[in-house]
């Protein structure tokens, strides 16, 4: 049984690709792990509010030194690593948008990356502490992004796999939607996606 946490950062609703494609990888997980559980959090429905400078500066002091006012302001940063902490997969929805990730998806990245709680850093430089998770990334796009001229673009799945993993999540697959609007793909594109699900 694992607890799975299912990011959604997409615009579209519910004719959101990339919500359909993580909705599929859950499916897969709960019928490999029957019984978990699920907690879903849509990033966008909630307005994740980007990081300010005071909350950033409470970020590196000790807890006991916080004012209460303080400790109100991080509130929403410690719910969203108790959250991550407490998962055994997570399922990120991240539609490509102008190349890259949603703010939303963005700013959760921002609330979760704290020193001293989700990384350190050793004598040998950083070192993530958010470690023995599965991550599954739902990625959609209207181009073609794994291969050909548009891959010099993609900059979800690698700047994902390079900051999930600065923060100890070195376990991640990416499944693609992808050339959605792309005549000669898209009509096919939804049923690949979902065909190429496995999970580990």
């Amino acid at each position: 049984m694992k607890h799975i946490l299912h990011l959604i950062s997409s615009l579209q609703g519910k004719g959101s690709h990339s919500i359909q494609l993580g909705q599929a990888i859950v499916e897969k997980i709960q019928e490999k792990y029957p019984g978990s559980t699920l907690e879903e959090l849509n990033l966008v429905d909630i307005e994740i509010p980007h990081l300010s400078p005071a909350v950033l500066r409470t970020f590196f002091l000790p807890g006991e030194q916080l004012t209460e006012e303080e400790k109100e302001s991080i509130r929403f940063s410690d719910e969203m690593v108790k959250q991550l902490l407490a998962a055994d997969i997570i399922v990120i929805g991240a539609p490509l948008y102008n190349f890259t990730i949603h703010t939303s998806l963005k700013a959760w990245i921002d609330h979760i990356t704290r020193a001293g709680i989700t990384f350190g850093y050793g004598e040998n430089g950083p070192v993530g502490k958010v470690t023995g998770k599965k991550v599954y990334v739902a990625m959609s796009s209207g181009g073609v992004y794994s291969e050909g001229p548009g891959k010099a673009n993609d900059f979800v799945a690698p700047y994902l796999n390079a900051f999930l993993g600065f923060l100890g999540m070195t376990d991640l697959t990416v499944f693609r939607a992808e050339g959605l609007k792309v005549p000669g793909v898209k009509e096919y594109a939804m049923e690949k996606a979902i065909d190429s699900i496995r999970i580990d």
